[in-house]
């Protein structure tokens, strides 16, 4: 009776068709696969019109030097033009997953405690920031005004991409300020003591010339409150 009663619930469910290796699954694999194919295409489109404009802008920039200038201007300063010069690359990495304490009087850790978190990412960033950095770029994103560093568990989603640890910030700037400002962060501070505590990944390398490209996505704001 109990095998009956299973038969007819799985027949019941299935509506005839075999469960085991549901279309539906399939049919959601090569959607996947299809919308990623639709997406690499348009993105592909978009970067030629995107060529396409600057070429057609850089053709009229002769009516209207000035205002051309003024354009070029407004767009290194957006980051939306290539920027060279000496900077600081900073790597973040999780712990070893079996990590255990490493330094007495220090609890075992949680799985929180090994892995890299949305609020170390942005508080490296927001030093960088604030030590005057020219651009700063995460993983092989350009960061522009409307960026956002968020995780998801510890795999950051920045600007429709998906990205996993190790986590790479590069800046461009004067590099004394810049390591004066990871150093004095208090959010940095508290990270630090995670890596002296469990052996979280923290390194930081001066470079002589680092090259952040500029951003090719989209400047257009989604939502707007105008100031009071």
């Amino acid at each position: 009776m109990l095998a009956g009663l299973i038969f007819w619930t799985s027949f019941s469910v299935s509506g005839g068709s075999n469960i085991r290796t549901d279309d539906s699954l399939l049919q959601m694999s090569d959607l996947i696969r299809d919308r990623g194919r639709e997406n690499a295409r348009l993105e592909a489109t978009a970067a030629q019109l995107r060529t396409e404009v600057q070429q057609l802008r850089e053709r009229d920039a002769g009516a209207d030097p000035a205002g051309a200038e003024r354009l070029a201007a407004q767009e290194a300063e957006a980051g939306l033009e290539e920027i060279t010069g000496d900077g600081l690359t900073v790597t973040l990495t999780d712990a070893p997953p079996d990590a255990v304490p490493l330094l007495p009087d220090v609890r075992d850790p949680r799985p929180d405690d090994l892995v890299i978190h949305q609020q170390d990412l942005q508080a490296v960033v927001n030093a960088l920031w604030a030590g005057g950095a020219e651009g700063i770029q995460v993983m092989d994103q350009r960061l522009i005004s409307t960026s956002a560093v968020r995780c998801v568990g510890n795999t950051l989603i920045l600007q429709g991409q998906l990205y996993s640890p190790p986590y790479v910030v590069t800046a461009v700037g004067d590099t004394d300020r810049l390591r004066e400002a990871l150093d004095t962060s208090p959010a940095i501070e508290l990270y630090q003591l995670y890596v002296e505590a469990y052996g979280l990944g923290w390194q930081v390398d001066q470079r002589s010339s680092v090259t952040l490209p500029g951003y090719t996505g989209s400047t257009e704001l989604q939502h707007a409150t105008p100031v009071e």
